[in-house]
C-alpha cells in the first residue's frame, strides 16, 4: 500500500477564533463542512473544492470541557507555542508582492530567502499559536527586486 499525498494538517489552539482569522485573513483560506465533533473547531479549506476534507484542521482546545477532544483524539499536552518536534509547514504560492502587502498591513513579521538552484524565493511567518509557516514563491518574482523591510510584529 502505498501513500498518495498528504491529506491535512491540524492545530491545537486555545484561541479558535483568532487562529482561525489569521488562515482565512492571512493565507486566503476559507471555512467549509467540518463533522459534528465533541469539540470545537473549524476545518479550513483552499479554493471552492470541499472532497478533500479540508487542508488546515483547526482544533479548539476548551480547557474547561476537554473530555470531547480527549475521547476522540487521545490526551495530549498543548505547548505553549510553536509546533513541538515538527519543524515548519509549507506552501506554493503566487503573488509575492501581495502577501508583503497583507503581512504589512496585518502587522505580521516575516523573513525571506531566495534559493537561487530551487528557483524559489521563501516567505516565513507564523500563525497565533506559532507554527511556522514557509510560503514558497517563484524566485522569478522577486528577481531585480530590493526586498522590503519586514514587518515587526
Amino acid at each position: 500500500m502505498a501513500l498518495t499525498r498528504l491529506a491535512h494538517f491540524s492545530i491545537r489552539t486555545t484561541d479558535l477564533e483568532r487562529t482561525c482569522a489569521f488562515y482565512e485573513r492571512i493565507l486566503g483560506f476559507r471555512r467549509g463542512y467540518r463533522p459534528p465533533f465533541d469539540f470545537p473547531g473549524a476545518w479550513l479549506y483552499m479554493g471552492d473544492d470541499e472532497r478533500d476534507y479540508g487542508t488546515v484542521h483547526i482544533i479548539g482546545v476548551d480547557p474547561d470541557n476537554p473530555q470531547g477532544l480527549s475521547a476522540y483524539l487521545g490526551d495530549k499536552a498543548l505547548p505553549a507555542s510553536g509546533t513541538g518536534t515538527l519543524d515548519h509547514i509549507a506552501f506554493l504560492a503566487t503573488g509575492v508582492r501581495q502577501m508583503w502587502a497583507t503581512l504589512r498591513a496585518e502587522g505580521i513579521a516575516w523573513r525571506d530567502r531566495t534559493v537561487p538552484s530551487l528557483g524559489l524565493h521563501q516567505v516565513f511567518i507564523e500563525d497565533p499559536s506559532g507554527v511556522t509557516i514557509e510560503l514558497n514563491y517563484p524566485a522569478a518574482e522577486v528577481e531585480g527586486l530590493e526586498l522590503p523591510k519586514a514587518a515587526q510584529a
